[in-house]
């Protein structure tokens, strides 16, 4: 530690030695009426060389500000689709500038001649999140949403125990436009398995997340941004894609199909804005798993072999309105619904040899496996935002209620067959599980802008959450199926958080700071009502955030970060009951789990695009997977558990590379140490730790007659997480091609997911009594076919994007 505070009172000195006066300047752009004209490009050129120092577009407001410009003569270039270009008279910078308004005029002919070949970086990295183009990205054409991320920088998605990870940490905190909007868990890439990628327009990575948001979500956030349209009057968006699976033994019937629509009117005072989507996916899934257990002489042998077919369709949908009663204040609400009726067969052999006294027998277990599981989402949202003057101070308030409805119907028949293959025993088993949650929600946030330099912000949220968990397992014995009570249960769980934070932000010539202090108090009680066992806990947690960042010359910046952050177990994961597999697997809930602590460290040193990072956090009580082995039964139970302590440094490189005015490349390196350990786990001392690294690079050709070729290829090498290790590397290659039509607004693509079929799973599981190894296949090769279809008018207004009350407790009801 103190060798990291030498470093930083280095580079604080160096920072320094580079300060020198900087101003800002500002302005807003309008038509020959005097209307302002938002998304014109706007440069700041250097006299009399006239070099571009820094280029930038108005917001909606047709507003511009460029901040920690060097004092000297410059003059504004400003350019529009559709006006004719202008250049301002040379004027000197020599302390913070208001521009008068600068007018600009109307050029038809020059719309008919302008061809606009700018295209934004798959990858952007900002000051305080990676931002992904994803509409812009041809590889991501037609994948869902969960292919979408798997591709993404510092990103894994863990098929084996559904979690998504970043920079390889658990606990991430998905939104979607603001707001988490489904389950977590197996959950999570259930409902982002049937959002297609034509409706996504970026995908945000923050790894570092101020006071303002939750403080869930220990790794940070993953917000995705669904398309919105950009005008008055009526447009939208209109796409078809379709796939299929190319996998060696596997199904035939590995297709994928969808359809989406984004509609947008905006008239008067009045916004109306919605979207409509349905997906059809198919997925197989192969697992084929190795161990070994020994008790009363008796050593067995275990290979297990799972084809699971996954198959449903899903629909989801958004309306929503606002309505601008006047230039300061706007009222909003939204509704947004979602559903997915998902089918699974699913066989297993599982093949046992036995040794006792020296003598060694064979036997068999085959078992056929069906599930149903439909699952709804209804969300309802009341938001009011009013601003006091120009200044940026206002006043939101959300009012939120979202309900989840998951059902799971399943049977298992399991036959058990000797040495000779003949049948010696028959189990008929079925569960049914009802899962309702109610959640209601509430938040207010105030921003009170001091002066042009200093920003206060603050803001209270509460919010309740009752879930209803009804599992009935029942058994076929004498030829009727009856109640198992061992295994039946009832759960019930409530929570109310209570929270209020507080920002401070200031700026200098050189220096931003932004400090933030937030409080959540949580009172939760779990009530397992069958077993009559209940868990009630009541506790106030302080999370603090610290952001610095030192602009030392115009090309060089120095960014220093810390927050403190905490995951809640979600509910599944608190219910006590046992879930069935096999006759030799369980899935086990843990109602005495405790929420798990992380402290966030980052200093990050950025030269024009090029970006560099390292990171050290610190969790505790680390919320993790473990497996049990009952040497007696032989059967394994998956359960969770705290985990004392877990460690990760990091370090991340990322840097663009221009090639050529057609070829272009993205790059991003990331090398981290993961040390995990426990004074007590499952009855003895644990340590783990190991150095692994990824990396990911995007290269794009722009080729005549409007097409466009994108390939991508991304690595990651072994690595250690918990109890559990991955002993091969994963990579894929992807690459597609566009085609451009009707003035760009026709898109035809054609991409390829993991051509060379190396986007696999090997892992192990060696500690206490278990000795795992498993080996999973999955549908990662496809091939996509997509056509998108813009019409209306694309170059105006949006509907506003808004946070919501449930951003952090919706992300938690699932697992």
């Amino acid at each position: 530690m103190k060798k990291l505070f030498i470093l930083i009172a280095c580079l604080l000195v160096c920072g320094a030695s580079f300060a020198q006066k900087t101003s800002k300047l500002s302005g807003k752009v309008v038509d020959a009426k005097g209307q302002a004209l938002p998304f014109a490009v706007v440069s700041v050129l250097n006299s009399p060389d006239t070099t571009v120092v820094k280029s930038g577009s108005t917001n909606v407001d047709g507003e511009f500000i460029f901040d920690q410009l060097k004092d000297g003569n410059y003059q504004l270039r400003i350019s529009m689709l559709g006006y004719k270009t202008m250049k301002t008279a040379v004027f000197a910078l020599t302390a913070d500038l208001k521009m008068a308004n600068l007018t600009i005029e109307g050029d038809a002919k020059q719309l008919k001649e302008v061809s606009i070949q700018g295209r934004k970086p798959y990858i952007e990295h900002q000051m305080d999140k990676t931002v992904l183009n994803v509409e812009n990205s041809i590889v991501s054409s037609g994948s869902t949403a969960l292919e979408v991320l798997e591709k993404a920088p510092g990103v894994q998605v863990d098929r084996q125990s559904e979690q998504i990870k970043l920079n390889n940490k658990s606990g991430v905190t998905l939104m979607i436009d603001g707001k988490t909007n489904f389950l977590s868990g197996a959950d999570v890439t259930t409902l982002l398995s049937n959002m297609s990628s034509e409706q996504i327009a970026t995908i945000e990575l923050i790894t570092n997340p101020s006071s303002k948001y939750d403080a869930s979500g220990n790794a940070g956030i993953i917000n995705i941004k669904l398309k919105r349209n950009k005008a008055f009057g009526t447009n939208g968006t209109v796409s078809l894609n379709g796939g299929q699976g190319l996998m060696p033994d596997s199904p035939t019937d590995l297709v994928r199909a969808g359809i989406n629509l984004n509609l947008n009117h905006r008239e008067g005072k009045w916004n109306i804005f919605g979207n409509g989507a349905m997906a059809r996916k198919s997925n197989f899934n192969n697992t084929y798993l190795t161990r070994n257990t020994f008790a009363n002489g008796l050593a067995s042998a275990f290979t297990q072999d799972f084809d699971r077919k996954n198959k449903g369709v899903g629909f989801q949908g958004k309306l929503g309105a606002d309505y601008y009663a006047s230039e300061k204040t706007v009222f909003g609400l939204m509704v947004d619904a979602n559903t997915v009726n998902t089918k699974l067969d699913n066989f297993s052999n599982t093949f046992i040899r036995e040794v006792q006294s020296n003598a060694a027998t064979n036997n068999s277990v085959l078992q056929n496996a069906y599930s149903k599981s439909p699952a709804n989402n209804l969300t309802a949202n009341f938001n009011v935002k009013h601003d006091f003057d120009k200044t940026g101070k206002n006043i939101t308030f959300d009012a939120d209620y979202s309900n989840f409805n998951n059902k799971k119907n399943e049977e298992f028949n399991a036959r058990y067959l000797n040495q000779s293959g003949q049948q010696t025993n028959n189990s008929l088993l079925r569960n049914n599980t009802d899962a309702n949650i109610d959640i209601f929600a509430a938040k207010t946030d105030l921003t009170l802008p001091v002066n042009k330099t200093m920003k206060f912000e603050a803001g209270l949220k509460s919010s309740y959450v009752v879930t209803h968990n009804d599992f009935l397992s029942e058994q076929f014995l004498s030829g009727i199926w009856q109640n198992d009570l061992g295994k039946s249960n009832n759960f019930i769980y409530k929570e109310n958080i209570n929270a209020a934070y507080v920002n401070f932000g200031k700026e200098w010539k050189v220096w931003q700071i932004q400090l933030g202090l937030r409080a959540e108090h949580t009172h939760s009680n779990g009530n397992s009502v069958t077993s009559n066992k209940e868990v009630d806990r009541n506790y106030l947690s302080i999370f603090p955030t610290a952001f610095v960042n030192q602009k030392l010359n115009e090309n060089n910046n120095i960014r220093y970060s810390y927050s403190r952050r905490v995951d809640r177990p979600n509910y599944q994961q608190l219910n006590p009951f046992a879930f069935y597999m096999d006759p030799y697997a369980v899935d086990q809930g843990n109602p005495y789990l405790k929420p798990q602590f992380t402290d966030n460290f980052e200093i990050g040193y950025s030269y024009k695009e090029i970006s560099f990072s390292v990171n050290y956090s610190n969790t505790k009580d680390l919320i993790t997977q473990i497996s049990q082995q009952d040497e007696v039964t032989r059967i394994v139970s998956v359960i969770r558990q705290n985990l004392g302590r877990a460690q990760n440094y990091s370090a991340n490189l990322y840097f663009p590379v221009k090639i050529a005015k057609w070829w272009s490349m993205q790059n991003n390196v990331s090398l981290y140490y993961n040390k995990f350990s426990d004074g007590n786990l499952q009855g003895a001392v644990y340590s783990a730790g190991k150095l692994a690294y990824n990396f990911n690079t995007s290269q794009s050709f722009i080729l005549p007659d409007n097409f466009t070729v994108e390939v991508s290829f991304w690595y990651n090498s072994p690595k250690v997480y918990g109890v559990e290790q991955t002993t091969i590397p994963q990579y894929a290659l992807n690459a597609g091609i566009q085609k451009s039509m009707l003035n760009k607004k026709l898109k035809l693509r054609l991409n390829m997911d993991d051509i060379l079929l190396t986007n696999y799973w090997k892992g192990a599981l060696n500690y206490q009594n278990v000795n795992l190894q498993v080996t999973n296949h999955y549908t990662s090769r496809r091939a996509n076919f997509s056509i998108s279809y813009a019409f209306g008018n694309q170059n105006v207004k949006s509907a506003r994007s808004r946070n919501t009350a449930t951003d952090d407790i919706k992300g938690r009801a699932g697992g």
